[in-house]
């Protein structure tokens, strides 16, 4: 099987109107910049996006919200986005706010084959509306499940041809556990090598997780809040 593609355009190309979507990354650290481009140049509307937050007004995933493509927003963070803000409050965008932990354990729940999890997380809180709630050894449960995500794209390091996938630093955040929980994975990596050419001992997703991977090009890593010593 070949997974390897030439382009982000070529690798999404079966991404249509109303799928769902998990995008990697943490702020805008480890995002896959180049499918979010393509994604925005193809135009698909209607996108449910799984992410930890919505990027911001001019990059990431802002740039498919300035676009008006995005019509919920599955996230745990999402303070850095004045158009974001504009859709919510007019009524143009769905929005579930969830926390990071639940965020991060719906996505592992997914990969591992997990229908539901139990969480502390948000008991008795508006998280908990019409959910179920259950007691376990003398504390209450809410019962959250798994995400159904058509596609997974994140971003990598280094790769090889069969998908093994190496992050980063903080790259390494949400984007194992979505490379692991969509229908179909799609990476983009800094640098592409061939089978062999990775230290087994360092690869954080296994490339059986993995259906299409591509070299990605001009990488801007924006810094969403440049914090230096005076």
């Amino acid at each position: 099987m070949n997974k390897v593609f030439k382009n982000a355009m070529k690798a999404i190309n079966d991404i249509f109107d109303g799928n769902t979507i998990m995008l990697g990354g943490f702020g805008l650290c480890g995002i896959p910049e180049n499918c979010i481009s393509a994604l925005v140049s193809k135009g698909v509307k209607n996108l449910t996006c799984i992410s930890n937050n919505a990027g911001v007004d001019d990059f990431g995933i802002g740039l498919m919200l300035q676009n008006k493509q995005v019509k919920k927003m599955i996230a745990s963070y999402v303070g850095e986005n004045q158009e974001f803000e504009r859709q919510l409050l007019s009524g143009e965008l769905e929005v579930e706010l969830i926390p990071q932990g639940t965020l991060a354990t719906r996505c592992m729940a997914a990969g591992y084959g997990l229908p539901a999890i139990y969480t502390p997380a948000g008991v008795g809180t508006e998280v908990a509306t019409g959910k179920e709630v259950r007691n376990f050894n003398g504390k209450e449960y809410l019962l959250e499940l798994a995400f159904e995500a058509d596609f997974s794209i994140v971003k990598a390091w280094k790769g090889d041809t069969m998908g093994n996938l190496i992050f980063k630093d903080t790259a390494r955040n949400f984007n194992p556990i979505m490379a692991m929980a969509g229908k179909i994975t799609i990476a983009e990596v800094e640098e592409l090598v061939e089978p062999g050419k990775l230290n087994p001992n360092e690869i954080h997703t296994p490339g059986i997780y993995v259906n299409r991977i591509f070299q990605g090009t001009n990488y801007e890593k924006r810094i969403e809040q440049l914090t230096v010593r005076k």
